[in-house]
């Protein structure tokens, strides 16, 4: 994992609650100023993904689900977007990762991904997933096209994620990247086990 993945986990906790409070707040002017002094000189699209982002990504694309839809599509590059969290599940690693369908952000497909480590191995669990769209109904402005599974409480928490993830930058990283084999990751999820 990199430092910069445990720093972003470290500042940026989610309330299970849906209002905001003074503590959600300064947690986001914290990560706001964060942002600004530790993250990557741009403004809406950078090259160079975190590591993190390519792991897990990289779990996406090899799956046996086809997580991206990169078989059935030319695509060369994808904007990605990720959230690293420690705080929302309680002992729990989650990163959320945000595939836009589009440069301007309009909608994408969210995953829900658990990372956990063992022998030397880091493990990418994608345990939920769900297409989106910006819309004026729906949770916050989000509508589920494709809902992730859960009810509600899942819903929101993605929401949650999803707007979190756009006040931070994108990443354009090349399937190439995505598809190039790790000796250091290991992908499961939860359709495998069925």
């Amino acid at each position: 994992m990199t430092p910069l993945g445990r720093s972003i986990g470290a500042v940026m906790p989610r309330s299970t609650s849906t209002s905001t409070t003074t503590q959600d707040t300064n947690h986001e002017k914290t990560l706001d100023l964060f942002s600004l002094v530790c993250l990557p000189e741009c403004t809406l699209v950078c090259t160079g993904a975190p590591k993190l982002l390519l792991d897990g990504g990289h779990c996406l694309a090899v799956g046996k689900q086809d997580w991206l839809g990169l078989a059935h599509s030319g695509a060369t590059a994808l904007s990605l977007g990720y959230l690293f969290d420690t705080k929302s599940y309680p002992g729990q690693r989650v990163l959320f990762v945000v595939d836009y369908f589009d440069t301007a952000g309009h909608g994408g497909k969210v995953f829900t991904i658990f990372v956990s480590e063992r022998s030397g191995c880091q493990i990418f669990d994608v345990q939920n997933n769900a297409r989106f769209m910006k819309s004026k109904k729906g949770i916050g402005g989000i509508e589920f096209v494709e809902p992730p599974l859960g009810g509600t409480g899942t819903q929101e928490d993605l929401v949650a994620a999803i707007k979190r993830i756009e006040r931070g930058p994108r990443f354009t990283v090349p399937v190439k990247d995505l598809l190039a084999p790790s000796a250091v990751t290991q992908c499961t999820s939860y359709a495998d086990k069925k």
